[in-house]
């Protein structure tokens, strides 16, 4: 039996491919798109077709070089619906390079400071007693409940937003996907 370098080769990388695909089989899919434990949070973000205003806006505020930093980051990242549901020419007006500072401060709102998966955010949510406020890396406050089976969090607003997909893990923190723009308060 004859195998020529080439077959090895090819044998070898569908081998590690599919070993490979095996090992994020567990991080949840973001936009039809997998997400992958080794990537950090701008490389896995840019492939999300649901997060393409977010990364537009992270890029425009000069924060990806940050993002793709060590951390580690927990980014509640709203989907492209929570930007559009802003009032009119928001985020237009975000997007400006004269805005630039309120840019940085809405989406350093939606970053907290270390890794924070759902079942530790759920354990401080109840050791809490029901309601957890976290300092976010802008310098504002989250307030954290669960309802039912979500975790909804509340902006200095008033604003809810709910977690719907949580625990997306990235090689620099975590990702948890939210339905809402989250606003310091005004």
């Amino acid at each position: 039996m004859k195998i020529s370098l080439r077959a090895l080769v090819v044998g070898a990388t569908l081998s590690l491919a599919s070993l490979s695909g095996a090992a994020y089989a567990e991080n949840p899919m973001v936009g039809g798109m997998p997400m992958f434990e080794n990537k950090d949070i701008i490389d896995n973000a840019v492939t999300s077709p649901d997060h393409t205003t977010l990364v537009a806006a992270v890029q425009a505020a000069g924060l990806v070089e940050t993002l793709k930093g060590a951390g580690p980051f927990t980014v509640f990242a709203p989907v492209n619906a929570a930007f559009d549901a802003l009032p009119a020419g928001t985020v237009d007006t975000l997007l400006k390079p004269e805005s630039k500072d309120a840019l940085v401060g809405v989406l350093t709102y939606h970053v907290v400071p270390g890794k924070i998966l759902s079942t530790d955010l759920v354990k401080m949510i109840s050791d809490a007693g029901g309601t957890l406020k976290v300092a976010t890396v802008q310098g504002g406050e989250l307030s954290f409940a669960v309802e039912g089976d979500m975790v909804k969090i509340t902006d200095g607003n008033g604003g809810v937003a709910t977690v719907t997909i949580a625990d997306v893990v990235q090689s620099n923190g975590v990702i948890h996907v939210i339905d809402k723009v989250l606003l310091p308060k005004s």
